[in-house]
């Protein structure tokens, strides 16, 4: 078996707990693990950290361009840096988040970060997370799953991951926010956010975090050979 089909893909929207599963899964069989979010987010953050007119896609695309980023982890938790600057909490506030969506809709920026997400992959056995990973970056992948979630569990969620990092935000403003990014992901012209047709789809909004695990590593095993 490839390389290339080594891959675990797990796509779905924001909020469904992509990034924390994917993280466990990787740990669980020994896979790297990529954050395709992280770069979104670190790009989005580097633009406004150069105050880049965010109307503008030459001048995103160019920004994109200059940005050198690095993702490791240290002691089990993911750090980013873009140009020396470590942004692993700048990239997650609720401003980023936000503003994601300029970057998504930059079918030149998303070219980028794909050519630097397929790099990665290619190295090593990898469970990668995003919204059009089965689709776009690894549709040879061996191994594709959709995850979902109801908006409103997935506002809850977010509620939660907020107010443990001490942040306070509302609930409707979280909820709204959630349904804006499913149909601007939904509705872009570049990559839309959709389901993989050889991707099993896996509703999270009733199961636990150590169930969403096991369900993804039980087809794992069984997609690729493990």
């Amino acid at each position: 078996m490839s390389e290339a089909t080594q891959i675990i893909a797990i796509d779905g929207p924001a909020g469904a707990g992509k990034s924390s599963t994917a993280r466990a899964v990787a740990e669980r069989l020994g896979f790297a693990f990529l954050d395709t979010g992280a770069m979104y987010r670190a790009a989005t953050w580097w633009a406004v950290h150069n105050n880049i007119n965010l109307d503008n896609p030459e001048a995103l695309a160019e920004n994109t361009r200059q940005m050198h980023l690095e993702m490791f982890e240290v002691d089990g938790v993911q750090q980013v840096t873009v140009n020396g600057h470590d942004v692993t909490e700048a990239i997650r506030s609720p401003e980023v988040t936000s503003l994601i969506y300029r970057l998504d809709q930059n079918a030149d920026v998303r070219q980028q970060l794909v050519a630097l997400q397929r790099q990665f992959g290619e190295k090593e056995p990898t469970v990668a997370e995003g919204r059009d990973i089965g689709t776009v970056d690894f549709p040879k992948a061996g191994c594709k799953i959709y995850m979902d979630a109801s908006p409103e569990v997935r506002a809850q969620r977010r509620l939660k991951q907020l107010a443990d990092k001490d942040i306070i935000e509302a609930y409707e403003e979280i909820l709204q926010a959630i349904i804006e990014r499913d149909t601007q992901a939904m509705q872009r012209v570049e990559s839309p956010l959709c389901q993989a047709e050889d991707a099993v789809r896996l509703d999270t909004s009733d199961l636990n975090f150590n169930e969403v695990v096991e369900a993804i590593i039980t087809l794992a095993r069984k997609d690729l050979c493990l």
